[in-house]
């Protein structure tokens, strides 16, 4: 198997480079910005193609196909669209510009990288794309409308992806973590509390669903699984999940 993760120097895309290497004959393709860090991975994980590069930058997609053609003659077997990042702001205070710069790493980096790599994944099938969106993509917040915006967007691309390349013999999943604890999210409050322990998920675990969703076949993989529910009711009940949330954001402005 030969695989390219991208966000890959820490938290999911880690965890997933790492699981990816314990699989016989896998070989990674790691891609991130901070190759310092990606070249520590790449020892550990036994020998790996490293692509240090921001995903955001125009020759971004042109980077990473060229080293997957040098280093493994075109095959890409999965890929795992993982990068991505929040800025938190209310649309009156971070307005167009917060939503901007969020899409442009969230979802049209995803889509440049695919479009790029597709013809591999389609001369290599069967294969897969996992692409890593969040609960967010399903309900929105109060101050997280940038990110859940281009975590919908990137749910909804998927949807008619998976439907485009399936004759293809290119599988396309979707994962939908929920809290998650990592090096720049430890989620310390969640997890300290018995009530709320159970809602955080470890980048292992998500790394788990990512397999799950990529060559296990799966449609898509909410990670701890109970946040299917609040998927489902933002459909059947959409004003008892608005008021829910209302009282969530109203808990956090009091703190403030």
């Amino acid at each position: 198997m030969i695989a390219v993760v991208t966000g890959a120097s820490s938290g999911i895309g880690e965890a997933t480079a790492r699981r990816i290497a314990r699989i016989p004959g896998a070989r990674l393709v790691l891609v991130a910005r901070r190759e310092e860090r990606l070249q520590a991975l790449a020892e550990e994980c036994g020998g790996a193609t490293v692509v240090a590069v921001d995903l955001t930058d125009d020759d971004a997609p042109a980077r990473v196909r060229a080293a997957l053609e040098a280093e493994h003659g075109g095959r890409l077997d999965l890929l795992v669209n993982n990068a991505g990042s929040s800025w938190n702001a209310d649309f009156a205070e971070g307005g167009w510009e917060n939503v901007r710069r969020t899409m442009a790493l969230n979802f049209d980096a995803q889509l440049r990288l695919t479009e790029a790599l597709l013809p591999l994944l389609r001369a290599s099938a069967p294969s897969s794309i996992v692409n890593v969106a969040s609960t967010a993509g399903r309900v929105g917040r109060a101050g997280g409308g940038a990110y859940s915006a281009s975590k919908f967007a990137l749910a909804g691309w998927t949807d008619s992806l998976h439907f485009e390349e399936r004759p293809h013999g290119v599988h396309v999943g979707l994962v939908l973590p929920g809290f998650v604890a990592t090096e720049g999210f430890p989620q310390r409050m969640l997890v300290e509390r018995r009530l709320t322990g159970w809602a955080v998920a470890k980048p292992a675990t998500v790394a788990e669903a990512i397999l799950d969703a990529g060559p296990g076949g799966r449609a898509e993989r909410y990670t701890p699984r109970p946040y299917w529910i609040a998927a489902m009711l933002r459909i059947a009940a959409p004003r008892l999940v608005r008021r829910v949330m209302s009282r969530s954001a109203d808990r956090l402005i009091t703190r403030d």
